[in-house]
Parts: structure tokens; sequence; C-alpha cells
């Protein structure tokens, strides 16, 4: 079954990063995990210390693991649950995000 990586990069409104940081952890993998085909979710916060100088505009980052068959119904399904009781968006997160599914071009190594 293909494998894909979804890659999410977020920001918390000003201020907001504890509130930001407990729904994401506690409520929103959890829903997105739910959802069939998800498989795991591991989440980064930006780290200080960087090798270009340039900044980065977000300060979270989120690496979901996919396999399915079908990755549109997947994506279908993320998006008809988004915002809705099966998916509770928090009004912490910033409306600036970043969300791409990359396929693997190489095998494991």
């Amino acid at each position: 079954m293909p494998h894909y990586t979804f890659v999410v990069m977020t920001n918390a409104v000003d201020g907001r990063d504890d509130e930001f940081n407990k729904w994401y952890d506690g409520q929103h993998v959890r829903d997105v995990l739910d959802i069939p085909g998800m498989k795991s979710a591991q989440r980064f916060k930006l780290s200080s210390v960087q090798r270009m100088k340039a900044s980065c505009p977000y300060r979270y980052l989120a690496l979901y693991e996919i396999e399915t068959d079908n990755l549109q119904a997947v994506m279908d399904e993320l998006g008809s649950r988004s915002g809705t009781a099966a998916m509770t968006l928090s009004d912490s997160l910033s409306s600036d995000r970043f969300a791409y599914v990359f396929e693997p071009m190489s095998g494991k190594p």
C-alpha cells in the first residue's frame, strides 16, 4: 500500500501558544488520526539554532504518515471533517498555514 507524508506547518495566534499546543496535542492530533489511512503523527517546534539566517514564517511542524490506496479519499475526508464536531478547530490556530502531501521518491534506508 502506498505511503505518504502530510507536512503541516502552523503558528499560534500571538500570545496563545500554550492554548494552541494543548489543543493540538490533546485534541487535534487524535481527530486527524481517527481518519482512515492516517497512521501516525509527530509534532515539532522550530529550534533556536538554524543553519541558515533566513527566518522561517512558521513555529510548529506536524508530520502525519498516511497509508492508503486512495489518497484523494483521505484528503477529502480530512476536508469534510475540518471545522465540524468531528474535528473542532481552535481559534488559537493562526489562519496562515502550510499543508502539503509528499510521496517517497526512494525506498527506506
